[in-house]
């Protein structure tokens, strides 16, 4: 139990800090502690709901306009992550994993070639297109445990020129959506590891906190090599978990 206390610190730190629901880091640590993916992923769901909601709170003093696309998009997530528990029983968890690289390395490439800041400002878009991309990356990301914002920023910086901090505000907002329909779903089919998702996400506040007050100190250029440099480290964990 102090090793999940420890891997939800840890997530929250980076959830708060990058704007993305924990997933992508949290999933990793419990495969190498020994727990199968459709575990790692029941677990990282529940942390999300508990870093999500109270990061989109801290983020909501600086970054309220991240309401008036969000809340469009995460709608869509909610609906998409509905349909989880049905990915979840009928995907083995080898495809699942390969899934989870697949997104890791469009996040990269994607992060790579966008600027960090945008002069322009975001760029108009309907509201059935913002709740189809929404729709498409709930159902993704909760079969593989993430919150989405890693497949969602990417698509908010280069296709709808958000700046790279306010794309992680809204990111971080979206996993609510998402995650708490992958809570419901997976609920639902019997697949939840409750106590251990509340011990990782009750200790995820602490360092939720903490992560959005260092994001709040670094320059975007900065920030944007963070980011790039997270989802390396991350990759090359999942390689070696699969490979060697």
């Amino acid at each position: 139990m102090i090793e999940l206390a420890i891997f939800g610190t840890i997530t929250g730190f980076i959830s708060g800090f990058f704007g993305v629901g924990g997933g992508m880091i949290l999933v990793p640590m419990l495969l190498y502690a020994g727990y199968v993916m459709k575990e790692a992923v029941s677990i990282s769901i529940m942390q999300m709901v508990f870093s999500s909601i109270y990061g989109s709170f801290l983020n909501s003093k600086k970054a309220k306009n991240v309401l008036k696309d969000g809340l469009v998009i995460g709608i869509g997530g909610f609906v998409g992550g509905l349909q989880n528990g049905f990915i979840i029983s009928h995907v083995s968890n080898e495809t699942l994993q390969y899934l989870f690289l697949a997104i890791l390395v469009y996040s990269i490439v994607k992060i790579f070639k966008s600027p960090a800041e945008n002069k322009e400002g975001p760029k108009q878009v309907n509201k059935l297109a913002l709740f189809v991309i929404g729709f498409c990356i709930g159902i993704v990301a909760m079969s593989i445990g993430i919150g989405g914002s890693i497949l969602l920023t990417p698509v908010l910086v280069g296709f709808l020129r958000y700046d790279l901090k306010t794309a992680t505000a809204l990111g971080l907002f979206f996993v609510i959506f998402s995650s708490v329909a992958g809570f419901i779903s997976l609920s639902l089919i019997d697949q939840m590891l409750y106590k251990e998702g509340a011990i990782v996400g009750i200790c995820s506040l602490v360092g939720v906190y903490f992560g959005i007050l260092a994001k709040g100190k670094i320059q975007s250029n900065s920030y944007k090599k963070f980011i790039l440099l997270l989802n390396i480290l991350i990759l090359i964990a999942m390689v070696n978990k699969l490979f060697f």
